[in-house]
């Protein structure tokens, strides 16, 4: 189990942490998906700061067992909310959104199991 939780919160540390990164640098991609899901580009810094955050949660997750579980499940809701986004504005291009979410359910999954 303990190389499960390893592996998968390795994972979703490096995705939330890509995607944290090409949110705050400025990036095109991020600037472009907010203005198709009519969020204000004034939001996408908070987001990235979001993603940021809980992949530090996740790897401090590692040492301190709590914050893990409350990042793991800080960014289960965050991609509920991503969902929601894409629906209010009928975007049905689902599988970027769907590796992310996996990947956090999975990782809140075996760190609950683990933990």
């Amino acid at each position: 189990m303990f190389a499960a939780y390893i592996t998968v919160t390795v994972l979703a540390a490096l995705f939330t942490g890509s995607a944290a990164v090409t949110y705050l640098i400025g990036h095109e991609y991020p600037k472009t998906q907010a203005d198709m899901k009519r969020i204000p580009r004034s939001w996408v810094p908070v987001l990235g700061s979001l993603l940021a955050a809980g992949t530090l949660g996740l790897v401090a997750g590692f040492a301190v067992p709590w914050l893990g579980i409350v990042a793991s499940a800080g960014l289960v809701l965050y991609f509920v909310g991503a969902l929601v986004a894409h629906l209010r504005v009928g975007s049905r291009n689902l599988v970027g959104w769907a590796v992310f979410f996996t990947t956090e359910v999975a990782a809140l999954v075996v760190t609950l199991l683990y933990r």
